[in-house]
């Protein structure tokens, strides 16, 4: 489709993009995405060439790099931004592929339960393999393990109450949401770290495997694994981190 419109306003291109005003003047505060132009009354305008800008960042972005590795990166001289379609592309082919694999297996067990007709434990091991494929395109074998291992050792009544935890902390991020909270405000900031601090218990502090789960929390937004946390609150406390 043809943009036709020659500049917009930021809270124009919020809404057109679904992103927040608040996100567009983080990017331009790091020097990631910046208005070509200003007005004579000092309000950002963004041009066309800056929609093009703002789809290769959103692409990298949906690829699990960080935002400081996408801005070294747009400033690299033999930046190829078809590499980058071609790339988001095959991503968007995998799981798609993943989905419809997952949709369909499900689809039958569904028919036989709804028949009641009995299921075959080995439909129910391609089902769980079909899910599993969906975690380790993200995670390696021994990332999964680490996982493991770093929650091995833990009670029942700890796991309860690490996970009361994630709920009150997920609560207590949406309630700032609603309230339009910046993220680099100090309350914002102090809930981000406490999910650093809980990420780490899974995590155990490696940075693989948090780059690894972001990218399965960008590319899955709503799954049930999120636990409840979806595109905008994940992104609302990323960007609180990043003034940790």
């Amino acid at each position: 489709m043809k943009i036709t419109k020659k500049h917009w306003k930021v809270g124009e291109l919020a809404k057109q993009t679904g992103l927040t005003v608040r996100t567009l003047h983080h990017y331009d505060q790091i020097g990631l995405f910046s208005p070509s132009q200003y007005s004579d009354t000092g309000h950002r305008l963004y041009a066309e060439m800056d929609i093009v800008k703002l789809q290769q960042i959103l692409s990298l972005k949906q690829l699990g790099f960080s935002l400081d590795e996408i801005k070294e990166a747009m400033e690299n001289p033999n930046f190829d931004p078809i590499k980058v379609i071609k790339m988001q592309l095959e991503s968007v082919k995998e799981h798609i592929r993943l989905q419809e694999e997952l949709r369909s297996r499900l689809e039958g067990i569904y028919k036989l339960l709804h028949a009641q007709q009995e299921v075959k434990t080995e439909q129910f091991i391609k089902l769980i393999e079909v899910i599993q494929m969906s975690v380790e395109k993200y995670f390696t074998q021994a990332q999964l393990e680490e996982m493991k291992n770093q929650t091995a050792q833990w009670s029942p009544e700890k796991r309860q109450q690490i996970e009361n935890e994630w709920k009150e902390l997920i609560a207590n991020v949406q309630e700032e949401m609603k309230k339009n909270t910046p993220p680099e405000s100090p309350t914002a900031v102090k809930l981000a770290k406490r999910w650093k601090e809980l990420t780490n218990m899974f995590t155990g502090g490696d940075m693989e495997i948090v780059q690894a789960a972001e990218r399965f929390h960008a590319e899955n937004a709503g799954n049930a694994l999120q636990y409840g946390v979806d595109k905008e609150l994940y992104q609302y406390i990323k960007t609180a981190m990043a003034h940790i």
